[in-house]
């Protein structure tokens, strides 16, 4: 094998890593594989990678010997345990200034410990989120990426020629900030991505349950739904999914079973958001109705001792299915109206400068929750970068407020009919709390501060000051510390 002739480097050659190296091979760029299972190096070059400028290595010392500098190393490897064993594996044979890059799914704390700590020894760490499955990485990803901010200009050409473009041509991969940012950015995208599927099964829940449509209805309403409004990847390929029938001439989509999996990127940014104190609803909720589905067993058995109202619509058919349709935009609205809330709350916690405009043209093209009205997130960002809220930029003012009625009628005829849509409502309950001036919580802060002296503030003094009753007569006059998220 010849010495620094690859322009880069990757570890791991499962699909989403092999595709990835064609996509850079089909853009010019000269890529070395190494895996683990050195076998796989073998069967790649005599497959897939066959007749391509593609070289492969059977020890970690060739493979980095092989790469020009300075050396650009990426992994596409599971989580956890394995990124650092094969950081410290890669060490021995690495000199400061070369690069990192973990393009796997990596938890954003795992990816800021990493980078602190191998900046201390010189080595550029970056920490990259890549959406679009395995067809992304093969034609075009979103690329999400992070870290050393010192790494971005040497990996920059090669990551924006093998993104996803958008209509514009402009490349759905720009630098998003130090540290974990990169990862914390492919985290909410991913729990973005829980809530868009969730609603969308909703939607399907409620054409099927309530006004009986068939496989064949249902591809003809998705179908005409992507060419307005709610154009996305996902919308598509439910379309797709409706209309795919089984050996036997059967719709498939009946015959799955209704059991949800999930790998843990909804979770992590439910927690973040309870972290942080943010009202990330929609998403938890989509990650609770994914454990629900698990528990598949204890419902067959609740279903045999609780019955609920008969789950048939009686009002207009076509009404009511423009109804779900806005209910369902509206929904995904609020979902991006939360994403970016807590995205400016951990902007604001690491101190990363994040630019969200670019954040949504990341997403506009190559990755899951690719979708239309990206580009009108976009267009907000660009007309104010400090936007504290999506709902007050124009284009979603107004199309909640058109949305409202559908929203609030689907919801309402969904609780009467029994069918359980709790993205759907958690969606118009956060907006109708988030609209409110006044909420209940004075009752909630009277309540703590009688039985536990946490104080409260005063609607006729100054903002921070706090303030303790004795409400007994009986209590103390000292207060609790206060402690807020």
């Amino acid at each position: 094998m010849a010495n620094e002739e690859a322009d880069i480097g990757l570890i791991g050659l499962a699909v989403m890593g092999q595709n990835l190296v064609m996509n850079m091979n089909d853009n010019g760029y000269k890529v070395v594989v190494f895996n683990r299972t050195v076998s796989k190096v073998d069967d790649f070059l005599k497959g897939p990678a066959k007749g391509s400028n593609v070289i492969g290595a059977h020890t970690l010392k060739d493979f980095i010997a092989s790469l020009k500098r300075p050396r650009k190393v990426m992994f596409m490897v599971r989580a956890g345990k394995a990124v650092d064993a094969l950081i410290e594996e890669c060490l021995p044979f690495l000199e400061k200034g070369d690069i990192i890059i973990d393009g796997g799914n990596s938890h954003y704390p795992d990816t800021e410990r990493r980078f602190q700590a191998l900046k201390e020894k010189g080595i550029l760490y970056m920490g990259t989120g890549i959406s679009g499955g395995e067809e992304g990485a093969r034609h075009g990803p979103s690329i999400m990426p992070g870290g050393n901010p010192e790494a971005w200009p040497h990996v920059k050409p090669i990551f924006q020629a093998i993104a996803a473009k958008s209509e514009e041509g402009e490349p759905c991969c720009d630098w998003v900030g130090e540290g974990g940012a990169g990862h914390y950015v492919k985290m909410v995208h991913n729990g973005i991505e829980y809530g868009d599927m969730q609603i969308i099964c909703e939607a399907y829940n409620l054409l099927t349950t309530s006004l009986g449509c068939t496989a064949d209805e249902l591809q003809k309403i998705f179908k005409e739904w992507n060419k307005g409004e709610l154009d996305s990847y996902l919308i598509e390929i439910s379309s797709h999914i409706f209309g795919f029938k089984d050996e036997d001439g059967a719709p498939l989509i009946d015959k799955i079973l209704d059991v949800a999996g999930q790998k843990g990127t909804g979770k992590w940014t439910g927690i973040s958001a309870l972290d942080l104190g943010m009202p990330l609803t929609l998403i938890g909720e989509a990650v609770f109705a994914r454990c629900l589905s698990a528990l598949k067993e204890q419902r067959v058995e609740m279903s045999k001792h609780f019955t609920g109202p008969k789950p048939k619509y009686q009002g207009d058919k076509k009404a009511f299915i423009e109804a779900i349709r806005q209910a369902l935009y509206a929904s995904k609205i609020i979902s991006y109206v939360q994403g970016f809330i807590l995205m400016r709350a951990a902007a604001g916690e690491m101190k990363w400068n994040l630019n969200y405009g670019s954040i949504a043209l990341m997403w506009r093209g190559g990755c899951i929750i690719r979708s239309k009205f990206l580009g009108e997130i976009k267009k907000a960002y660009d007309k104010n970068a400090d936007l504290e809220s999506l709902l007050l930029d124009d284009f979603f003012k107004k199309a909640v407020q058109g949305a409202q009625e559908g929203w609030r009628t689907v919801v309402s005829a969904a609780a009467k009919l029994g069918i359980p849509i709790p993205c759907f409502s958690t969606s118009l309950i956060f907006f109708d709390g988030y609209r409110s001036a006044r909420l209940p919580a004075n009752l909630l802060q009277a309540q703590r501060d009688y039985f536990g002296a946490h104080t409260y503030e005063r609607t006729d003094k100054p903002r921070g000051q706090f303030f303790h009753t004795n409400w007994t007569g009986t209590g103390g006059d000292v207060s609790s510390s206060t402690y807020n998220i």
